[in-house]
């Protein structure tokens, strides 16, 4: 994969201390759309990955807390039950191929 291009990134923790847990979760949240609890969606390039992932070791317990980074697939298929998979008024968008193009807030 290319340094510039970019691609969908999950991001799911479990941090053990309150104030940890609020300052990771306010920081993300500047980065990435929440899509469930402690679980976040980022469209970044490997540079951006990387720049998230700095902050984020930076800010955890490596004995205590837990933070996961997963690529995801480009040609993502997306099933969900109950709720809603993204928060009201997120859309995401594709380009012509299918590919992810952005988030939209309405």
């Amino acid at each position: 994969m290319a340094l510039n291009e970019t691609r969908t990134w999950l991001i799911a923790y479990d941090i053990t201390c309150p104030k940890r847990l609020g300052r990771i979760h306010r920081y993300l949240k500047t980065v990435a759309v929440p899509v469930q609890y402690s679980v976040f969606a980022a469209e970044e390039t490997t540079a951006g990955i990387q720049r998230i992932h700095n902050m984020l070791a930076q800010e955890i317990n490596p004995k205590t807390d837990d933070v996961r980074i997963y690529p995801l697939p480009k040609n993502l298929e997306l099933h969900h039950y109950g709720r809603r998979p993204l928060p009201e008024g997120l859309l995401l968008l594709a380009d012509k191929e299918g590919q992810s193009a952005g988030c939209l807030l309405l």
